[in-house]
């Protein structure tokens, strides 16, 4: 691999001659941006305001804009005159246990190579120091024309560094949690920790980057000038208030299922916890139910019935005052009364009362 940095490890009084390598690569697909009338490439040019014309890298320099707009000028014979100590040393000002280290701040990873034969002895000394103590080492360096801040740790036989941001680089999350005040339930607690032990752990090797997979596919169909056929994309639900209970227990089955855990029990369809999005209760007014006053050969019992029926309905005042009128004397006269009460329910006793018969 190709050093991109050589200086040395500064380790109190001990010095390691080092080179900087990358540790990571970017696998990502990148595009060019083309004219979609001719295909044409579409490249970006580096022109001066002022003449408007096409200047090369050799004479392009560096400059600080001030608040007024004015360009103040700095070259690289300014910044190497500066007191920088870290110029071509990874300072070591501390070691402390990794979990101090905020995983927000991790930025780029690289290895540390001992330069040399010399560099092979200091280079492990302290490659086994970290590995005794369990603890990672803090640094300060300069790269790519500013000073930053690194971790040491041991991975395998090698020492890596990881880049970290600086404290007052990283945001604090205010507004960022969820401002009604959520109640999570024991249950619900319980089928998260029970969904998380069935996931289990994983092997990293075996994940991969099924996009990029999919891109490079579509890539090599349609420079073969085959059909591409869009995909069906699985609806995720995204947006719905979902049954919290229900999606955890579906959860722990699908996964189980896909581990190969529980195949011989039989599943009834009473047992499968449906997912459906939670509906929000609506009042609805109950219609009024007729009742038919019983018939009996005596007025008393036919009064008595009607008048029962009409007070469980309505509270109109005029159908209890002809409920109780002494010249109700058959059934169909009960009857006419009950549906008379109804209607005066349903119009929410909007009509006008009848005359009150007299004595």
């Amino acid at each position: 691999m190709r050093s991109i940095w050589n200086g040395a490890i500064s380790f109190g009084l001990v010095s390691i001659p080092i080179k900087l390598v990358n540790a990571t690569e970017n696998h990502s697909i990148h595009f060019r941006q083309i004219h979609l009338a001719d295909g044409g490439r579409i490249r970006y040019r580096k022109v001066c305001e002022l003449d408007e014309e096409e200047v090369s890298g050799g004479e392009i320099g560096k400059a600080y804009e001030d608040a007024d707009g004015t360009m103040i000028p700095i070259t690289d014979e300014d910044l190497a005159q500066l007191p920088l100590p870290t110029a071509k040393t990874i300072e070591i000002v501390a070691f402390v246990p990794a979990d101090e280290i905020d995983p927000l701040q991790m930025d780029a990873a690289y290895y540390l190579s001992a330069n040399g034969v010399p560099a092979a002895k200091p280079y492990t000394l302290l490659r086994e120091a970290l590995k005794r103590s369990n603890k990672v080492a803090v640094a300060k360096y300069a790269l790519r024309g500013r000073e930053r801040l690194g971790m040491l740790r041991v991975v395998d036989d090698v020492i890596a560094m990881h880049g970290l941001l600086w404290p007052d680089e990283i945001r604090a999350p205010e507004g960022v949690a969820p401002d009604s005040d959520v109640t999570v339930r024991d249950a619900e607690l319980d089928l998260a920790d029970a969904l998380m032990d069935t996931l289990g752990e994983v092997d990293m090797d075996s994940l991969h980057d099924d996009y990029r997979e999919a891109v490079e596919e579509l890539i090599a169909a349609k420079a073969s000038g085959e059909a591409v056929q869009p995909s069906e994309s699985e609806d995720s639900g995204g947006g719905k208030v979902i049954d919290l209970i229900a999606a955890l227990e579906s959860s722990v089955r699908a996964a189980k299922k896909s581990r190969g855990e529980g195949e011989g029990e039989a599943e009834s369809e009473e047992d499968m916890a449906d997912v459906h999005p939670i509906k929000k209760k609506t009042q609805q007014k109950s219609a009024p139910q007729k009742s038919t006053p019983k018939s009996t050969g005596t007025k008393k019992s036919t009064a008595s019935t009607a008048k029962k029926a009409t007070q469980k309905k309505t509270t109109s005042k005029s159908t209890s005052s002809a409920a109780s009128s002494k010249g109700t004397s058959s059934a169909n006269s009960a009857k006419k009364q009950t549906s008379s009460g109804s209607r005066s329910t349903t119009k929410k006793k909007t009509a006008a009362p009848r005359k009150r018969a007299s004595a």
